[in-house]
Order: C-alpha cells, then sequence, then structure tokens
C-alpha cells in the first residue's frame, strides 16, 4: 500500500499511512481489514512499496493494514520496513502491534511512538483471537523505554479497577479510548462505567475519546 493520507475513523493525530506489510494471523473477530483485503491471512512483502519516497514533516502509521510484528512476519520484513523509515528521517512513525514484545528486539534510532491494543482487562468468555494475551501485551509495554501510547477499542466489558491499573503501569502518553463501529456484537460496558474509567485515567494520563464512543453515550 502506497503512502496515503489519513482518512477515516482511524488516528486522526496521524497524517499518513503506509503498509508494505500486509496480511495478519492473529484472526481478532473485530478486525477491519477482513472487510476489504480479500487476503486478509495471507502475510506478504510489498517489494514495490519500499521503494515509496516518504518525504518529511508527516506522522505515518506504518503497518495500519496489518500487524507488521505479528510472529509470522520474517525479521528480514521488518528490517527492510526500518531501514526505508531511516532513509526518511524527517517523519514521526508510529507502530503499533498486539505483540509489542517484539518492539524491544530492534534498534530505534527513529522518532517513533509505539502502541498496543487492550480492549479490555479480560475477554468474555468465548471470545477467540490468536493475539498475545492482555497481561502479556501490558507487561512488554511496561517494559519500553520509548514514547507509548495504549488504544482501548474497541472498548469492551472491563473491571475498571484492574483496566486502570494495566495501564497505569504501562506509562502511556496518552490513552485512546473507542467503541465498535461495525456491529461485531461484542460485551460492551455501559457509558457509566466507560465515565469511571475515565475518570481515573484523567488523575495520571491524557485521554483522546474517538467519535465512535457517541454510540455508547446514547445507549
Amino acid at each position: 500500500m502506497p503512502l496515503t493520507k489519513s482518512r477515516g475513523n482511524m488516528y486522526e493525530f496521524c497524517t499518513h499511512h503506509w503498509s508494505p506489510i500486509r496480511g495478519c494471523l492473529f484472526e481478532c473477530p473485530y478486525c477491519y481489514t477482513q472487510k476489504f483485503d480479500k487476503h486478509w491471512n495471507k502475510p506478504r512483502l510489498d517489494e514495490e512499496d519500499l521503494t515509496t519516497r516518504l518525504g518529511k514533516g508527516k506522522i505515518v502509521f506504518v503497518g495500519s493494514k496489518c500487524d507488521m510484528w505479528g510472529p509470522w512476519v520474517p525479521k528480514e520484513w521488518i528490517t527492510q520496513v526500518l531501514q526505508r523509515c531511516k532513509d526518511f528521517p524527517g517523519n514521526q512513525y508510529v507502530f503499533q502491534s498486539k505483540n509489542p514484545g517484539r518492539f524491544r528486539d530492534n534498534l530505534w534510532d527513529l522518532h517513533i511512538l509505539l502502541g498496543t491494543t487492550i480492549e479490555t482487562d479480560t475477554y468474555p468468555e468465548g471470545f477467540k483471537t490468536n493475539a498475545p494475551s492482555i497481561i502479556h501485551r501490558a507487561a512488554q509495554m511496561m517494559l519500553l523505554k520509548k514514547r507509548k501510547f495504549v488504544t482501548i477499542e474497541p472498548i469492551m466489558d472491563f473491571s475498571v479497577y484492574a483496566l486502570t491499573a494495566l495501564i497505569r503501569g504501562i506509562e502511556p502518553e496518552f490513552v485512546m479510548i473507542g467503541a465498535d463501529s461495525k456491529g461485531h456484537n461484542l460485551v460492551e460496558p455501559p457509558w457509566e462505567k466507560v465515565e469511571q474509567l475515565i475518570s481515573g485515567l484523567n488523575k495520571f494520563v491524557e485521554i483522546r475519546q474517538k467519535k465512535n464512543l457517541e454510540r455508547l453515550k446514547k445507549s
């Protein structure tokens, strides 16, 4: 996928997206890539995309159409993508993964922001994903000494105390909270509980509410 200007509901703070690696085997049931990519579960590297000129002065979300840090992704692919980013040091690069332990395997001399997804503190019975556990993600993020963020999206029902404690331990710069936008019938919290979470998190971290949270406010 060539460098494209950001649009839609994903991350308003990013100006551009770039996904030279595609495909994901975590198979999260709410993943939006399954809707538009018929090869969503076939990992691949687009060699042509690696020639993309990334310019400067941008905030580029790298890997927005996959999880380029999944255990199935060859290290050589990641190295090639990072090298292309290094060729254009005038940008900030955003990387997000449900396998953040792999962030630590790479040498970072880029202007970067590292994120992970934590939708709840404990998945409800019957929810299936191949991604590392939430506890594992949080623990690996705690080890990182880089700029970090967390996205709680799509938010699922949670324990206010447990989820707040996980986020506090990660020490992110900000937390983004959003709801399911595509009707996946997830177990969602009542708005009153979301308000309690936001109130608690606001004591130590910036909260950025996404527009799709409005649905929970009205329900």
